[in-house]
C-alpha cells in the first residue's frame, strides 16, 4: 500500500515508518521538523520506498497532493509535549486543530482512511487510579491553565473525526495514546523517561516536576506502533476511539528511583514545583490507567513489554547517544 504519515519525522512516526515499511508499504512522510528530526530517519532515506516531505500539514496544497496518491493516512503531526504547550500556546492550538481540519477534510474528499493519534490528556484530571474506559467523563480546569489547551486541542481533533464521519462518511478510526517511550524520544519538552535517563546516563541531577506522587503508565512505542498498525488494518475500528497503553502504572518520585536502579547512577533527585519549570498557567494530572479491553477485543493487542523492559531499552539508546 501507499501510506502517508504525518509526523513521519517524529518519534513515535518514525517508529511507524520503519514498521511499514518492512511490512513492504510505500511510505511518505510528512515533517515540517519542528520536534522531528533528521536523525530520526536517517537510516530511511536512502530506501526508495520512503519519502520524506519537509513542509507542515498547514499547507492545504501539500497535503492535496500527498492524501490523494496515497491510499491510508497515519495523522501523528501535533504539537506535544508540556514544556512547547506552555512556552508556544498559538502554535499548539493552530497546529493540532488548524493541521487536523487540513487532513481530515482532504481524507473525506478522497475517500482515504485515516487513523487519528489521540492523547490520554483528553480524560483530564482524574483522582482515582481506576483504568480509564473510552466512555469516561473528561475532568478539566479552568483555561487559564494552559495544559489544558493540549488536551482540549486533542478532544477537538476527536470532535472533528466524528463529525467527519457523521456528514461526509468519513473513514477513521482514534488512537488515544498513554505516555509512549522508547528509543529516539527527546526530553526537550518534559518527557519524563527521557528526560530521567539522559540525566542518569551523564550523572547529571535528575528533575521531578511537583511532589512526584502523579502516577503514569508507559507503553514501548514498538508496541505502540503495533497497535496503531493493527487499528488501521482491522475492518471492525471504522468511526470507534481507542485506547492504547500499559497498565504498568507507576509514581514519578518511584520512577526516578527506579531508573537511577537500572542505570547504575548515583544522580541525585531534587523536586522542582511547577511554576518554577513553567512559570504560572501549569496543572498536572494526577493519574492515568488505560482500560484496554476494547483494543484487545477488536484486535487482540496488549502491550508485550514490561516497565524495566522499556526503561533498560531507553537507557541503553541513551548511552549509545553519549558514546
Amino acid at each position: 500500500m501507499k501510506v502517508l504519515v504525518t509526523g513521519g519525522a517524529g518519534f513515535i512516526g518514525s517508529h511507524l515508518s520503519e514498521l511499514l515499511l518492512a511490512d513492504g508499504n510505500e511510505v511518505w512522510a510528512l515533517d515540517d521538523l519542528s520536534t522531528g528530526s533528521m536523525e530520526n530517519v536517517a537510516e530511511l532515506t536512502g530506501n526508495p520506498q520512503y519519502h520524506l516531505v519537509v513542509d507542515t500539514v498547514l499547507s492545504r496544497t501539500v497535503v492535496n497532493e500527498l492524501v490523494n496518491k496515497v491510499d491510508v493516512v497515519y495523522h501523528l503531526a501535533a504539537a506535544v509535549g508540556p514544556r512547547l504547550i506552555v512556552e508556544q500556546p498559538v502554535h499548539t492550538i493552530v497546529t493540532n486543530l488548524e493541521g487536523s481540519e487540513i487532513v481530515l477534510d482532504h481524507c473525506a474528499r478522497f475517500g482515504k482512511r485515516v487513523l487519528v493519534a489521540s492523547t490520554s490528556e483528553v480524560y483530564g484530571d482524574h483522582r482515582s487510579e481506576e483504568p480509564l474506559h473510552e466512555d469516561a467523563r473528561r475532568v478539566y480546569g479552568p483555561t487559564t491553565q494552559k495544559r489544558w489547551l493540549y488536551a482540549d486541542s486533542k478532544a477537538m481533533d476527536e470532535y472533528l473525526a466524528l463529525a467527519y464521519r457523521q456528514e461526509r462518511d468519513l473513514d477513521f478510526v482514534v488512537a488515544r495514546l498513554f505516555n509512549t517511550v522508547g528509543p529516539r524520544q527527546s526530553g526537550q519538552y518534559g518527557m519524563v523517561v527521557a528526560r530521567f535517563a539522559q540525566a542518569a546516563v551523564a550523572g547529571e541531577t535528575l528533575e521531578i516536576h511537583g511532589d512526584g506522587t502523579q502516577t503514569r503508565t508507559f507503553c514501548h512505542v514498538l508496541d505502540t506502533i503495533r497497535g496503531l498498525k493493527g487499528l488501521m488494518e482491522s475492518p471492525v475500528t471504522t468511526g470507534e476511539i481507542y485506547n492504547v497503553g500499559s497498565r504498568n502504572h507507576i509514581s514519578i518520585g518511584d520512577l526516578a528511583t527506579r531508573v537511577l536502579e537500572l542505570a547504575g547512577s548515583s544522580s541525585e533527585i531534587v523536586y522542582v514545583p511547577y511554576d518554577k519549570v513553567y512559570g504560572t498557567g501549569i496543572d498536572d494530572m494526577l493519574h492515568r490507567v488505560p482500560a484496554i479491553e476494547k483494543i484487545r477485543d477488536a484486535i487482540g493487542w496488549a502491550p508485550t513489554r514490561t516497565l524495566d523492559d522499556i526503561l533498560t531499552d531507553v537507557i541503553e539508546h541513551r548511552r549509545a547517544e553519549a558514546a
